[in-house]
């Protein structure tokens, strides 16, 4: 586990204290927690755009035929 010295203003750090408090948690632990989620947060997020972005696009019209209608199109079921 590493160690840091981290400067907050007067209002953040009256804010980790109470909350740390509240959840009889060291002031640590709860800034740990909250980087945490934080990171996981962030590895969720680019996960799903890289799944998103993996995806081939669908073409909407197809050689001599008509565009679909707007409903077929926003039928997300066809979709998962």
């Amino acid at each position: 586990m590493k160690r840091f010295t981290i400067a907050l203003d007067d209002s953040a750090a009256a804010w980790i204290r109470v909350c740390a408090a509240d959840n009889d948690m060291s002031v640590s632990h709860v800034l740990g927690e909250l980087l945490r989620e934080r990171m996981q947060e962030e590895h969720d997020y680019d996960s799903a755009m890289r799944r998103y972005f993996g995806k081939a696009p669908v073409k909407l019209k197809r050689k001599g035929r008509h565009y679909p209608e707007c409903d077929a199109v926003h039928d997300r079921s066809g979709l998962r």
